[in-house]
């Protein structure tokens, strides 16, 4: 198996552009955008892992089974993230409905008796 060897021009243009999107990302956090924040910040710092992923972890070059573990993960990964997402925007439901808060209430005043 022969190894990839990369040229330092192309070391040198993925640092600069992970530097400028350090700056964006800088950017993104002392401008308010409401909900777009987070959206903005993890869509930087997703292409930020990609790159180093790729390249200075060598991935681009790897074989096809190690892209598909890579890949295997990453999936897996985004559904975890999805599941826990949908359970924290759940939450915010119930803790507004007044009729958990008023039972939270009636067990307290039984319990204090």
């Amino acid at each position: 198996m022969s190894e990839h060897i990369a040229s330092p021009k192309l070391y040198v243009g993925i640092f600069l552009a992970l530097m400028v999107c350090t700056a964006a990302t800088v950017w993104a956090a002392y401008v308010n955008l409401g909900p777009l924040n987070i959206i903005i910040a993890l869509a930087i710092a997703s292409f930020k892992a990609t790159l180093v992923v790729l390249f200075f972890m060598h991935a681009k070059y790897s074989p096809r089974r190690t892209q598909l573990v890579i890949f295997c993960a990453t999936f897996w990964l985004a559904i975890m993230l999805a599941l826990t997402l949908t359970d924290y925007e759940t939450r915010h439901e119930l803790s507004r409905d007044s009729s958990h808060s008023g039972a939270t209430a009636a067990l307290a005043s039984r319990i204090a008796r």
